[in-house]
């Protein structure tokens, strides 16, 4: 079960990627999705932006730390939160090591196994970062967390059209509806850049109290020929859960499964000091 207070704290697992991608409206419709004429073009000619298709396939491993100032479910300030996030896309991986008040955490997943493990926030300790020291596997909504949180991973949906099982439809001028396993991440397009300026759709951060997201993208800087959003703003209900800063991009490091896959020794995240 995924606790409220992290959904509340630990915000910025929704952020990484289009409402991290797990932004996501629900779609009457289960995988495989289709395509239609006028969102294939709009998601070529978002692809183009970003730097093409060809070098966005060529990301091979993505990692990312980002910093941002948190807020609660009514806009309050909560403290500095720090995420960095690791991605490969073969096999496919991923590993999220955070810090922040009574959201410091690690979890990972392997979608080829479809399993994975997670370190929860002590919610319990005088010491508001710590964890709970004690790997749990992933089940029930925290597994369904981290799959749509892989499957919507921003660099796959950007390939969509190359990605069995996902669909590019537009349901309305300039929006681009991703669909695949059932939900879908709208994208708004800038008609003059093409890049994205918003996504919108549900924040599963929380399974069992879905709320509706919005991730606005203000800044984007080019990393080994592809464009990423380095400054974003995050929205539930309308309300602003904090901006996100862009700290450190590296695109095709070596990242090795097998590093993702290990458990820190002091059950801590793991981040870089800055």
């Amino acid at each position: 079960m995924i606790l409220v207070t992290k959904s509340c704290a630990t915000f910025l697992v929704l952020v990484a990627f289009p409402c991290n991608c797990l932004s996501q409206t629900s779609t009457p419709q289960a995988a495989p999705q289709s395509s239609t004429p006028e969102g294939l073009r709009l998601l070529h000619s978002m692809q183009q932006a970003l730097g093409g298709a060809k070098r966005i396939a060529a990301v091979r491993d993505f990692e990312e730390t980002v910093r941002a100032e948190a807020r609660d479910s009514n806009g309050a300030p909560l403290g500095e939160v720090r995420k960095r996030t690791r991605w490969i896309r073969t096999p496919h991986v991923l590993r999220v090591d955070q810090i922040g008040p009574r959201g410091t955490y690690v979890l990972y997943f392997d979608g080829g196994s479809g399993s994975g493990w997670e370190i929860l926030p002590d919610l319990q300790s005088a010491d508001r970062f710590k964890t709970t020291r004690k790997p749990t596997e992933l089940a029930g909504g925290e597994l369904e967390f981290a799959r749509g949180y892989l499957s919507g991973f921003e660099l796959t949906l950007w390939l969509a059209d190359q990605t069995p099982g996902y669909g590019a439809t537009s349901p309305r001028p300039n929006v681009l509806r991703i669909a695949h396993d059932g939900k879908a991440t709208d994208f708004t397009l800038d008609p003059v850049t093409w890049l994205p300026i918003q996504s919108a759709g549900v924040s599963l951060a929380d399974p069992d109290h879905p709320v509706p997201a919005e991730m606005r993208y203000e800044r984007w800087r080019e990393f080994s020929g592809v464009r990423f959003p380095t400054h974003r703003v995050n929205y539930h209900s309308g309300v602003n859960r904090g901006e996100v800063t862009t700290e450190m991009i590296q695109v095709n490091a070596g990242l090795k499964p097998k590093e993702l896959a290990t458990k820190p020794a002091d059950f801590a995240p793991e981040i870089p000091r800055r």
